[in-house]
């Protein structure tokens, strides 16, 4: 597995490029990226969504939990979605952008792949693989990233977070994506040995990158299942990494993030043992 990762690690002085063998209409798993808040990309997933007809959907905003408890009866109404998966409480941008997904495919089975808070508080101070479970190996979170990779990914959770997080937390951020990458790419390959192909996966454009995020997991677990994903970019900027095809929509106005960013505490060091 190390042998891929410094492959594509050779590959990433491009900041975005297209896979040569991409077609959503033709695969099996099909990730459609995002900015989270912008509603012309979600409804171009939900356009999408509609013309693949999936069996199942994958929601990065989601919990397993979550999934598990949406009927048939309770997609057919925005509101009651909505509060059954206390989606207010939630942080994600307005329902009403998601909704439409939702309705696009009444008949898809629904999963979660938000990862789980006890894994990420776990990542401060275990083995990837040991928080992951015995999958682990898949999604090459037995081993360590190269360390241009690693460096390359630390500076963009630099960058994501304001250029305000301490040094000392950033490999910890690289795990909890790697963890998050892994979690979305054995969803939705669960999915689709449960029901068969198409599934879609919604999800950010950073998850759904193919150089590195969990459309490549999914490949590197299953090279058998044909993988293909969508990045959305805003005003002709693409976004960051590679995809296997790329549209566009009108940017949306946007606060300063980092006006107000507050950067978290370096985890406590484990007490000593006596």
């Amino acid at each position: 597995m190390m042998r891929i990762l410094l492959t594509l690690c050779a590959g990433l002085a491009a900041s975005t490029a297209f896979a040569d063998d991409g077609d959503l209409y033709a695969a099996e798993v099909v990730f459609l990226g995002e900015a989270h808040d912008n509603p012309g990309h979600h409804a171009r997933q939900a356009a999408l969504v509609a013309e693949l007809d999936p069996t199942a959907l994958v929601f990065e905003m989601l919990s397993r939990e979550q999934a598990t408890q949406v009927r048939a009866e309770d997609r057919a109404d925005q509101a009651r979605l909505e509060a059954l998966l206390g989606w207010e409480a939630s942080g994600w941008p307005d329902f009403s952008m998601y909704y439409p997904i939702f309705e696009a495919a009444p008949e898809a089975a629904i999963y979660g792949a938000a990862l789980p808070r006890d894994e990420a508080r776990e990542a401060r101070d275990a083995p990837l693989a040991g928080v992951f479970g015995p999958s682990a190996g898949f999604y090459g979170l037995d081993e360590d990233l190269p360390p241009q990779m690693q460096a390359m990914r630390e500076d963009l959770q630099m960058a994501a977070h304001c250029n305000s997080l301490p040094p000392e937390l950033l490999p910890m951020m690289v795990d909890i994506q790697r963890l998050r990458d892994a979690r979305l790419a054995e969803t939705a390959l669960e999915a689709y040995a449960i029901h068969g192909g198409p599934v879609v996966v919604i999800t950010g454009n950073g998850h759904a990158r193919t150089d590195w995020g969990a459309p490549m997991l999914a490949r590197m677990a299953a090279p058998e299942v044909r993988v293909a994903a969508l990045g959305q970019g805003e005003d002709g900027a693409a976004p960051d990494g590679t995809f296997d095809l790329l549209e566009d929509s009108p940017s949306v106005a946007r606060q300063d993030r980092c006006a107000d960013f507050v950067a978290p505490e370096p985890p406590a060091p484990a007490a000593a043992a006596d």
